[in-house]
């Protein structure tokens, strides 16, 4: 009976013995596992502003196009780039004129936004550098009449400025998302603020090709809705953090 006794305790340290050597090969096991990868794509991004295109259709005063690109510098920076034409009459109260240009935005982009496995969409912040080279065209504007026979009279020089440049800063804030394959709709807000403008003589820069109307003379904002389509051009490998239990 004894020896019956002896053999199941050992049969039992034997057992334990050995379910405690499986646990420890487990677990170092999966401490050598490497954690899982993914490939995130890097490429070129490009696309059209949507706004200023159907503004054309419905505004008869305004004609312009605006094209929109960003390129994947790392896994949250981007530089990016805005080109325009503009082709705008204003027509104020005591002035109406006609702005005619192009412009060109450089600068970069910054994603705020922690993507899951696959997903490449934005919500980012950023910086832009605007330039722009333009003409003025002062087509009226009315003037008080103080000989009191009219109380103002309207004059129509059509009258042409050309050669003027302004630059400015511009800070994005804005938002990507993919809604098929490669294809990317986007939303973004720019508060303006301006270096420097080349005037006409006779009248202040009320509108400037991308920067928009001007307020207090340096302050302006703008918004674009664009759609764009994304080309790969590489990956890279990132590794991606286990998650904790």
């Amino acid at each position: 009976m004894k020896h019956i006794s002896r053999s199941i305790c050992s049969l039992l340290l034997l057992g334990s013995l050995s379910l405690a050597a499986q646990e420890k090969t487990i677990a170092t096991a999966q401490d050598t596992v490497a954690p899982p990868v993914r490939s995130d794509r890097y490429g070129l991004r490009v696309g059209v502003d949507l706004h200023r295109l159907s503004r054309s259709f419905y505004d008869d005063g305004f004609r312009g196009i605006e094209v929109v690109g960003d390129y994947r510098l790392t896994k949250k920076w981007y530089a990016a780039a805005e080109l325009g034409n503009v082709d705008y009459t204003v027509d104020e109260p005591q002035l109406n004129f006609t702005t005619k240009g192009n412009y060109i935005k450089l600068g970069f982009d910054y994603n705020t936004y922690e993507n899951w496995l696959d997903m490449e969409n934005m919500l980012y912040v950023g910086l832009r550098y605007g330039f722009t080279t333009f003409s003025q065209n002062l087509n009226s504007y009315k003037i008080y009449d103080s000989s009191g026979y009219f109380d103002e009279v309207t004059a129509y020089p059509d009258k042409e400025y050309s050669g003027l440049t302004a630059q400015w800063i511009e800070v994005v804030a804005g938002l990507k998302a993919e809604v098929f394959d490669n294809i990317f709709v986007g939303f973004s807000f720019r508060l303006n603020n301006l270096i420097s403008d080349k005037k006409p003589e006779g009248f202040d820069n009320l509108y400037l090709p991308g920067f928009n109307r001007t307020y207090d003379g340096k302050f302006g904002v703008g918004f674009n809705y664009t759609v764009s389509y994304f080309i790969p051009l590489y990956k890279k490998q990132a590794a991606v953090k286990k998650a904790e239990k």
